[in-house]
């Protein structure tokens, strides 16, 4: 697997363990603004995403949690290289809502809960 993207969790917000019961991740680089921050994954990026996005297919892994990646928004790799902003979905969808949006394979609420830890790394590839 090529890695177009490595990071680690440096803070997680108070309402991310709900959105991620419903299968909602939201990642945002260290900075976002406070009411962001709380429903966010804070992140600190080691090196530079690829310049191009993952193919569907690809995987994402959360710590010890992975899924492959089901659909990719026209501008989510785009955020992901600007300012470190992504929502992920874990419906299994192939067709995205938002542009923004990655949507990969459905995964236990349970244990993406536990995944999402300070110091965790997340990659995409």
């Amino acid at each position: 697997m090529s890695v177009q993207f490595k990071t680690r969790i440096t803070a997680v917000g108070p309402e991310v363990a709900d959105l991620a019961e419903g299968g909602v991740v939201i990642l945002f680089a260290d900075g976002a603004p406070p009411e962001l921050a709380e429903v966010s994954i804070l992140h600190s990026a080691e090196g530079d995403p690829s310049d191009s996005s993952p193919p569907v297919g690809s995987v994402i892994q959360i710590g010890d949690v992975s899924a492959k990646i089901t659909g990719m928004g026209e501008y989510a790799w785009q955020k992901v290289k600007e300012i470190g902003h992504v929502v992920i979905t874990f419906n299994g969808a192939s067709k995205v809502e938002r542009p923004g949006e990655i949507c990969a394979a459905e995964i236990s609420a349970e244990r993406l809960v536990s995944a999402l830890k300070v110091g965790a790394v997340i990659t995409i590839g």
